[in-house]
């Protein structure tokens, strides 16, 4: 029995040692072959440009190590975020890289966690790669229908509003009060029936051929950053525009500068600052300009800031609140609860949604501020006025 028992250890050793022998030396040798492959490889690999929530190849290919038995090779990109990744074998032999992000994301470098380990799991060596590579991942659109025509509102003769200034033509007529200019007064009239009236210029805004817009970052902004890319790639905010986001150090005025500046909103350390207000003095040399600011329909820090910035700036603002879903789910029953069904089964875009109660009480919050409010709900490509009636 002992003889038995000491047969067993010696080969269970030989085989951990044969392991541990065949992970390490596979590690180094394969760590170096891809170290001067993406040496050599800089400017030869193309960008990583994919979209969130698909399968996408990023071109990375690695051969299969075959040089030692019972060693297998994996890696996961761990920046710029931890991007699930998929390895499939190509036809001549090779591993191919395929990611599906889960949220947007932009870097000039990518990190890679790599892996030499034996079938049998018992010994493994891992180290990390770094790559210089622009990686951008564009929010997923899921099936947002497209958007009216955003186009911003300037005072000017044109429509009449009383948000505007008074630069329309002269057909206001009221009573006489100091101050007035006695050029407005109606003469004629008041030869008539001895009443001071004037005539005033009336308030009205025109459609500006520039249209002003700006994504506020926060935890949950993945639905707004979807609904800003919508309207820059589908147009709607016209020929002559300017765009910049939380992050961007200046505005945006091409459609790929702008893409780039909506994936790099999302943070990936610290968060961002807030920087409407910086866009607002730097990228509108009218200072009655219309803005409309793209941002996730719940309470988030942003709120305050953008109280400030709308009572500090003269022109008006639009919002496009963007959510995925409205989640007005009750709470479980007893027999839910017992049975564990108490919302382990929800999609996690149900979990990122909001509740209807919140977004009441942001847009009551708003309403009062803002020009007018446009909400879009992602899954189900809705559109909403602020009072949640569909538009």
């Amino acid at each position: 029995m002992d003889l038995v028992v000491f047969s067993l250890t010696i080969c269970a050793l030989t085989i951990l040692i044969f392991s541990l022998f065949c992970a390490v030396v596979s590690g180094i040798v394969m760590q170096r072959r891809i170290h001067n492959d993406l040496r050599h490889q800089v400017e030869a690999h193309e960008p990583i440009r994919a979209e969130a929530g698909f399968p996408n190849e990023t071109g990375f290919s690695l051969s299969t190590p075959n040089f030692l038995p019972l060693v297998k090779l994996s890696w996961r990109i761990v920046y710029p975020d931890y991007l699930p990744t998929r390895i499939r074998l190509s036809a001549d032999k090779r591993l191919l890289e395929e990611i599906i992000p889960r949220k947007r994301c932009k870097s000039d470098t990518v990190i890679r966690a790599f892996t030499v380990s034996d079938v049998l799991g018992f010994c493994r060596y891992s180290w990390r790669q770094t790559q210089e590579v622009p990686c951008m991942v564009l929010p997923r659109t899921n099936s947002i229908k497209p958007l009216p025509l955003l186009r911003s509102l300037t005072a000017e003769d044109g429509i009449p509003n009383p948000s505007g200034d008074p630069d329309g033509d002269r057909m206001e007529i009221r009573r006489y009060v100091p101050g007035d200019s006695v050029r407005n007064i109606m003469w004629k009239v008041y030869a008539r029936n001895r009443q001071l009236n004037v005539r005033l210029a009336e308030k009205s805004v025109f459609h500006s051929r520039r249209t002003v817009a700006y994504l506020l970052g926060s935890r949950n902004d993945e639905a707004a950053a979807a609904v800003a890319r919508i309207a820059l790639e589908s147009g709607v905010l016209g020929e002559d525009w300017a765009f910049a986001a939380d992050g961007a150090e200046q505005a945006c005025e091409s459609l790929p500068v702008a893409l780039e500046a909506v994936a790099r909103s999302r943070a990936i350390g610290s968060a961002h600052a807030y920087g409407l207000d910086h866009f607002l003095d730097s990228a509108i040399a009218n200072a009655g300009a219309h803005c409309i600011v793209f941002a996730a329909a719940e309470l988030t820090p942003w709120l305050g800031p953008l109280k400030n910035t709308i009572a500090r700036y003269s022109g008006q603002f639009s919002l496009v609140l963007a959510t995925d879903g409205l989640n007005d789910i009750p709470w479980p029953g007893l027999w839910q609860r017992l049975l564990l069904t108490d919302g382990r089964n929800r999609s996690k875009d149900e979990k990122n949604g909001g509740s209807r109660a919140e977004l009441l009480n942001l847009l009551t919050d708003l309403s009062q501020l803002v020009e007018s409010t446009l909400i879009v709900d992602r899954k189900t490509g809705l559109s909403f006025d602020h009072k949640l009636r569909k538009v």
